[in-house]
């Protein structure tokens, strides 16, 4: 399936040939793996922050 965007910049084709359910096992995926990825980021932030107040 094409479709054909209007924009105030002009046309772009956008195809949406991507199967839906693929698409949103990714997104599932991605979900888990930024929460994480959030989590380990704070928790690196506080040791550094631990260890700056000890100095």
């Amino acid at each position: 399936m094409s479709t054909t965007v209007v924009s105030g910049h002009g046309r772009c084709s956008l195809d949406l040939s991507v199967p839906l359910p693929t698409l949103s096992k990714e997104f599932a995926m991605a979900d888990p793996a930024f929460v994480v990825t959030t989590i380990a980021v704070f928790a690196l932030v506080a040791l550094v922050a631990k260890g700056v107040t000890k100095l």
